[in-house]
């Protein structure tokens, strides 16, 4: 596997509340928008940290996986805080 065919990774710090989460679980909004570690915009489905909800919300440390067109592959957590 060259370089080109793996993934593309960037992290980031997340912090939503359960409470401000349902506001993308009911569909009033759509999209997260995060700054990256590098300082970089990322806007992402919601829908693709919904596993990681608590009953406290979604905190810590992920990763966000993309291919060469910038298609989401997956995101990952690093850490829980």
């Amino acid at each position: 596997m060259n370089s080109k065919d793996s993934p593309r990774r960037i992290r980031f710090q997340l912090a939503i509340s359960a409470e401000k989460y349902l506001a993308f679980y009911q569909g009033v909004a759509r999209d997260i928008l995060v700054r990256s570690e590098d300082n970089k915009s990322i806007r992402f489905p919601a829908g693709a940290i919904r596993s990681f909800l608590t009953h406290e919300g979604i905190f810590g440390t992920f990763e966000i996986q993309f291919d060469e067109n910038n298609k989401l592959i997956r995101v990952i957590q690093i850490n829980a805080e």
